[in-house]
């Protein structure tokens, strides 16, 4: 036993420890840090710096943060914050960010442990790109044949810039070309194995590009000059770099490992390499760069160590340098801790294995806390790299962190461990019902949870375990099955189980058979206007759906739309295009597609078209009467081109009208054409093959036989200045090939006109006097002479801003909505320029009602110049109102300095309107209505005005004013019957006086119903201060009135047949007709509770005859009231206006009611009674 138990518990260990977890993240454990930031973290100040920091846990995980070792308080720092739920950090460093470049370390926590972040060192780039500093290079003078470095010295980083050299010839500027003699190091130093006298014809000048900025940096040009011998001498090899005849590199494994061997000698030396002795042996991660001068190794390893030799040789003799490669490694894993979830008394080991160059030390701590200096706990034990915990206990709760560092760098891993009992269960999905392709890998999803590790098995119908062949059983659960096939479908069970319990989950696997293209599309070549068929033979699963679609050159889908647009249609999976042509050239692919499976086949169609047009025209040999025209043939798309066409264009003043001039055989692409004199030209080709004719090429450029001085006369000459000191001359286009002579001179001097030669439709004069009148003429000119000039205009020169504020600005008859303004003018010369306006700025800048807010918005208003006392009127203020207002003197350009502001304040006015009006019925027998504020009080508010009149054909209109102080807004209309109709109308007044809201709406009171509420829609017309508004109610229709109308007129109908059913009834029964005739029977007596009926009694109280049916119809109309039902209210009536109460016993007295005559009344009720 005491053999076996070892094994054993090694295994239990194992398993524990290698298990990948999927915890559910409703089940308590301690933090997991799920996302941080890189160790080196550089980011740009100018943006928002953020150091993530994410972690998961149960509960939620609370973040802390060190800097440099150090507590870092985020609640007090005022440019840091921390993201909710979340430990990442937010640095808006608006001042001063070189403080937060420091080292950060996020702690996420909760009540089961600590977990630690790594070290995040922030890193800034600099605020400014870094530049060369501004220095004179002086040129360089050396002897040719002697070596040459020209030093780069680039800006420092974050990060390292790239370097390269370009070199400014005139008129380039190129990319300084790298050869076995000249060639840029690893430093960005250009060097020169050898100079000759070419290397002087050229500047030199070093780039660096900053990424990060996407910035390019420039350094001083140096100069080289060469000085040249009769003869160079050779001399042997020397080394630029590296210098000596030794030197050692170390390098990090996984770095870029660059040797770099740079010579000097004449002639160029050769570069060779050797590795401990042997060739070199060039492998994938190496490459061999500039000639042999460099060797670049990817991703080093400790292989790449060792001495390496490069060798320079020329004729004259060789030199060895020996560069010794020694390969260190930060730490890296070899095995990382996992997270363990233990049940209590299991027993449970974490592994930080790792390696490096040194070895590192391995350091464990628990919550962050060394665990030297932790809480001893008998059941753990540390032994170098492994961390052991038998028996574990809910202390053993932890987040325990592993430390594996070297001098090169460290590692950081958290791992908790997790002590709890917890039921299997399965994660994910239930009951999945899985479709795969016969022959394909499948993968069946079981992923679980559970303390203890629960055992897992699967199982096909319940039966047997399943591994072994192609069956798989991972370690997350997954069953993985190998080429699946059809006997393979079924329903799998996935079963979980430890000591707490079980939980299984079904997955149905259904195999489908793959597609098979059995016909494939053919290539074809056809004919324009031909039809086409690609066919596209499918063999599919017959229970698996398939989609087939067509792509045009593996990028145009051919949908439903395209295929009408493209003329083609779909046969089943066969594609047919009718009248094919140039454009529907190109490869074909059949796709068909299914919910599993996908398979293509391609064919290409070519199609014999039209050829494609001429291109590249061109003239040559001119002559006065003819020239010649080449041009390159189109492509003949597969039919050869017979002859071409030349078109030509005569007219130059309604460009387009083309004609033919000439057909040439195919064969040909250069003629000579024969022209008219004194015209200008341009051509075009047009190519015919068998199919029909292209399209016309390009024009050709304009030829002009021989020709004549201008003619006409340029028009639209004028002149206007753009800035103070220019003016713009301009004139109407007069022409091809034209030169314009501008003549011009200042109106009021008599100076000699100036002229000046352009090409352009526009000249400008600079250095012109502010606003100065010049004479203009312009001419037309070409190579034959000058044409006629144009008549004298005059045009004026810029105009500057303004130099003078209008003075005095001032303000009279001040009334509530508007003001006159005055202030003096402002002297002409100031104005730089024509006076245009005045233009008068105000604003509202507070009201007089300290609580009402108001709109500082600036308004203007411009106002001519009227005269040596100008004023203006200013409109559109509101009242009881401070404005302030400033003015300012225009010309055709600016706007000249502002007056100084000036305040005013307008008297009170009549209000505006209610901003609304609201109508409700509360109750049966009334009409609420309420009202808000005016937009603009204009004033004080000293009450309400509100005035309602009924409408009636019969009473005539009544009209009733209410009047309201200013702190009620609403009212209650008692209102008379249910047929009577409303008109509200409601203003507020100030002490100026009062403006009537009138709501032109009548309201009949039939249409109200308790505690509906109506919506006002207003269409408001400030002008004539009167709003028209719409009542809309929102009701429901069985509280419509037309609906309980329509209900109780059903009601009355089937009263009336109910009273005739039963006097037809009554007439009927076995008693003497003489009786009937001579006694009326007695209505019944609702307190006699004996039932006994006494008719004398009522042959005394009502000697009446037998109602007619116009009195009985005159009681149903009574019984049927809204008021007696609606208002007086014994007699309820359901919601289809049916009378419940008239057959449930609640009526009327019959001796209650006066008919207006002698009469025998029947009830109902009675002659139930009677006949009982």
């Amino acid at each position: 036993m005491g053999t076996l138990a070892v094994p054993a518990l090694l295994l239990l260990l194992l398993w524990q420890s290698v298990w990948a977890l999927d915890i559910p993240l409703e089940i308590r454990q301690p933090p997991t840090i799920i996302k941080q930031s890189m160790k080196e973290h550089i980011v740009d100040p100018k943006d928002t710096m953020v150091i993530e920091c994410e972690a998961k846990g149960n509960p939620h995980p609370i973040f802390s943060w060190r800097r440099n070792g150090k507590y870092f308080n985020v609640a007090r720092d005022p440019q840091t914050s921390m993201r909710r739920r979340s430990g990442t950090l937010d640095i808006y460093a608006w001042k001063n960010p070189e403080q937060y470049e420091a080292e950060y370390q996020c702690i996420a926590s909760n009540e089961y442990g600590s977990a630690y972040s790594n070290k995040i060192r922030l890193r800034l780039y600099s605020k400014f790109t870094p530049v060369w500093p501004r220095e004179i290079l002086e040129p360089v003078v050396v002897s040719a044949g002697l070596p040459l470095v020209l030093s780069c010295d680039p800006p420092p980083g974050p990060p390292k810039p790239e370097t390269y050299w370009m070199s400014s010839s005139f008129p380039t500027t190129q990319a300084v070309r790298q050869d076995r003699r000249v060639s840029m190091g690893i430093n960005g130093d250009l060097y020169f194995s050898n100079v000759l006298f070419n290397d002087s014809a050229t500047d030199y000048c070093c780039n660096a590009r900053f990424p990060y900025k996407n910035v390019i940096q420039q350094k001083m040009p140096v100069v080289v000059k060469v000085l040249t011998t009769r003869t160079v001498a050779e001399a042997a090899p020397t080394w630029l770099s590296p210098t000596g005849s030794s030197s050692s590199i170390v390098v990090l494994q996984g770095e870029e490992l660059l040797l770099e061997c740079i010579a000097a000698g004449v002639p160029t030396p050769h570069i060779t390499w050797t590795k401990d002795g042997e060739a070199l042996a060039v492998t994938p991660r190496m490459k061999v760069k500039h000639f042999n001068k460099l060797i670049q190794i990817q991703r080093a390893t400790f292989e790449d160590a060792g001495e390496y030799e490069c060798t320079a040789t020329n004729k004259i003799s060789y030199i060895v340098h020996t560069i010794t490669v020694r390969v260190k490694a930060a730490p890296f894993w070899l095995e990382k801790p996992t997270d363990l979830v233990l049940a209590p008394e299991e027993n449970g080991r974490l592994v930080c294995r790792s390696d490096g160059a040194p070895r590192p030390t391995v350091n464990w701590f628990i919550n962050g806390e060394p665990i030297e200096s932790a809480t001893p706990q008998p059941n753990r034990q540390v032994s170098g790299d492994t961390l052991s915990l038998r028996g574990v206990t809910a202390a053993n709760t932890a987040v325990y962190q592993c430390n594996a560092s070297n001098e090169y760098g460290y590692l950081l891993a958290n791992a908790f461990v997790n002590v709890l009992h917890a039921t299997p269960r399965i994660l994910g999905p239930r009951n999945d019902l899985i479709k795969v392709i016969e022959g394909s890998r499948t993968l069946l999803d079981c992923r679980y949870f559970g303390s203890p590790v629960p055992d897992l098995r699967w199982s096909k119908y319940g039966q047997g375990n399943l591994e072994g062949n192609r069956f798989k059983t991972h370690s997350n659960g997954t069953l993985e099955i190998k080429r699946i096939r059809i006997e393979d479908q079924g329903t799998y069970l996935c079963v979980v189980s430890n000591i707490a319990g079980r939980d299984e989950n079904q997955v149905r696997v259904e195999v489908k058979e793959p597609i098979l293209i059995v016909t494939r599309p053919q290539s074809m070549r056809v004919m324009r206007g031909s039809d086409v068929r690609f066919e596209c033979g499918v063999k599919a699963d017959v229970t698996t759906p398939f989609t087939t679609t067509w792509m045009k050159d593996k990028k145009q889908h051919l949908t439903s739309v395209s295929l009408v647009i493209l003329r083609l249609s779909l046969d089943e999976s066969n594609l047919i295009i009718t009248n094919v042509n140039r454009g529907d050239e190109g490869n074909y692919t059949c796709i068909i597609k299914s919910e599993l499976d996908q398979k293509s086949a391609s064919a290409r169609l070519m199609v014999m078209d039209r050829p494609n047009p001429p291109t590249n025209l061109e003239l040559s040999d001119p002559y006065e009467r003819s020239v010649r025209l080449s041009w390159v043939p189109g492509d003949s798309n597969h039919s050869p081109i017979t002859e071409y066409l030349v078109q030509y264009d005569d007219d130059d003043w309604l460009p387009g009208k083309w004609r033919n001039l000439s057909t040439y055989p195919g064969n040909l692409n250069s003629v000579i054409l024969h022209l008219t004199p004194f015209t200008y030209y341009e051509f075009r080709v047009i190519a015919i093959n068998e199919i029909g004719q292209s399209r016309p090429s390009r024009p050709s450029m304009r030829f002009q036989t021989s020709g004549a001085p201008p003619d006409v006369i340029p028009k639209n000459v004028k002149g206007v200045g753009t800035w103070r000191n220019n003016m713009e001359i301009s004139w109407e286009w007069n022409g091809p090939h034209l030169k314009y002579l501008v003549w011009w001179r200042r109106r009021d001097s008599r100076e000699e006109w100036k002229n000046a030669t352009t090409k352009w439709l526009k000249y400008y004069i600079y250095d012109a006097d502010t606003f100065t009148p010049y004479e203009i003429k312009v001419q037309a000119v070409n190579d034959f002479g000058l044409g006629p000039e144009s008549p004298v205009v005059i045009g004026y020169s810029g105009e500057d801003r303004p130099v003078t504020a209008p003075l005095n600005l001032r303000v009279s008859d001040i009334e509530s909505t508007q003001v006159t303004v005055h202030w003096d003018p402002v002297a002409r010369s100031s104005i730089m320029g024509e006076l245009k306006e005045y233009k008068v700025y105000y604003w509202r800048d507070s009201s007089q009602l300290r609580w009402h807010r108001v709109n500082r918005g600036m308004k203007s208003k411009a106002f001519a110049d009227n005269g040596p006392e100008p004023s203006g009127v200013l409109t559109g203020l509101i009242p009881y109102s401070n404005y302030k207002m400033y003015i300012v003197a225009t010309n055709n350009r600016y706007e000249g300095p502002p007056s100084n502001n000036i305040h005013f304040s307008t008297p009170e006015g009549v209000p505006s309107a209610p901003t609304s009006f609201r109508i409700q019925q509360r109750h049966l027998d009334s009409i609420y209505v309420d009202w808000d504020l005016p937009a603009e009080p204009n004033g004080i508010i000293t009450g309400y005005s509100l005035k309602y009149q009924t409408v009636n054909a019969t009473r005539g209109e009544e009209l009733r004013v209410e009047e309201f102080p200013p702190n009620v807004t609403s009212f209650s209309v008692r209102r008379y019957d249910r047929y009577t109709r409303y008109r509200f109308s409601v203003a507020a007044r100030t002490r100026i006086g009062i403006v009537i809201y009138y709501l032109f709406h009548c309201i009949n009171t039939f249409c109200f119903l308790p505690n509906k509420h109506f919506e006002l829609l207003s269409d408001v017309d400030f002008d004539n201060v009167c709003i028209h508004m719409r009542v809309h109610m929102l009701v429901d229709i069985t509280t419509q009135g037309w609906f309980i109308g329509i209900m109780c007129a059903v009601a009355l109908i089937v009263l009336i047949l109910l009273i005739v059913c039963f006097i037809k009834r009554s007439r009927g029964g076995k008693y003497p007709v003489r009786e009937k005739k001579d006694i009326s029977l007695e209505p019944v007596d609702d307190k006699d509770q004996e039932g006994s009926f006494d008719y004398r009694e009522e042959e005394r109280g009502l000697q009446r005859g037998q109602p007619s049916m116009e009195a009985m119809m005159k009681r149903s109309d009574s019984d049927d009231s809204l008021v007696d039902y609606g208002e007086g209210g014994e007699i309820p009536f359901n919601e289809d206006g049916s009378f419940i109460g008239q057959y449930t016993g609640t009526r009327r007295d019959v001796r209650d009611l006066d008919f207006g005559g002698s009469l025998e009344l029947h009830s109902p009720m009675n002659t139930i009674y009677s006949l009982a």
